[in-house]
């Protein structure tokens, strides 16, 4: 019975840490270790967490190929921050799936533990003074035409 009471309160407080790092629209985006997130004065990010066994990864990297390149003569950074362990298999990935856009590696997970990243992809949109905007989980080729239309409104375009 005591050992159920301590397991409870760990894992409670546990649940508790994990959203005090959870990242929320409206606040700052912390350091992350990422140069290629942090470095984009002036511009808005989009950054999207994805790893090379993520089916609906494979599905978003076209969508965002064809943002980056609409969207960032109008001040929009695409960034995919890749969370797999084994570069190679990043690599592969990247083959097969090509990046026409800034690609991060985070092998340790540490930036989207730090962001209680939980499910592959989430993607955010983060202004140019560092606020997150919106944070979307998941990738559906249907839904493209919102998110985009989010991006934009957002932007002020």
């Amino acid at each position: 019975m005591k050992f159920k009471l301590i397991a409870a309160l760990l894992l409670a407080l546990t649940l508790q840490a994990g959203r005090a790092f959870a990242i929320e629209p409206g606040k700052s985006l912390p350091a992350l270790g990422l140069a290629e997130v942090q470095s984009a004065p002036g511009q808005f990010v989009y950054i999207d967490y994805w790893a090379s066994w993520c089916g609906p990864c494979r599905q978003s990297f076209p969508w965002m190929n064809a943002l980056q390149a609409k969207l960032g003569p109008k001040g929009l950074k695409v960034v995919a921050v890749n969370v797999d362990v084994r570069r190679a298999d990043a690599d592969k990935f990247l083959v097969h799936t090509p990046a026409q856009f800034t690609v991060a590696y985070d092998p340790q997970g540490l930036s989207a533990k730090t962001l209680a990243i939980k499910t592959m992809p989430t993607s955010m949109l983060v202004s140019p003074e560092g606020k997150v905007l919106f944070v979307h989980s998941g990738f559906r080729t249907e839904e493209t035409g919102q998110l985009e239309a989010k991006i934009l409104a957002l932007m002020g375009l």
